[in-house]
């Protein structure tokens, strides 16, 4: 979903990288953290677009207007729980932080 924007993906593999180290200090709900953890830096994502929309309306620019709008539904679809809330590898791998 989010292979176009890498530089995305390495913001998301931050935030899941600094709940697994939570949770191998404090191993009470690794998934609900690494969840919260997603959800925040989705929303930020979720915020840039709506910013870089507002910039593009106000340069007037519709080629850039089209691509935050693009960027905005995809970050949005993103933090859909529904994505990712049962992906099953996710869910494994705090598992075994419990372990």
């Amino acid at each position: 979903m989010l292979k176009d924007y890498p530089e995305h993906i390495e913001r998301l593999q931050e935030v899941l990288n600094r709940s697994a180290e939570r949770s191998r200090q404090s191993p009470l709900m690794p998934f609900d953290d690494a969840i919260s953890a997603l959800e925040g830096r989705l929303g930020t994502f979720i915020m840039e677009a709506r910013s870089e929309l507002a910039a593009a309306e106000a340069a007037g620019n519709p080629q850039g207007i089209a691509n935050a709008l693009e960027k905005e539904r995809l970050m949005l679809r993103a933090r859909l729980q529904s994505q990712w809330i049962g992906d099953e590898s996710m869910y494994s791998y705090f598992q075994e932080l419990e372990r």
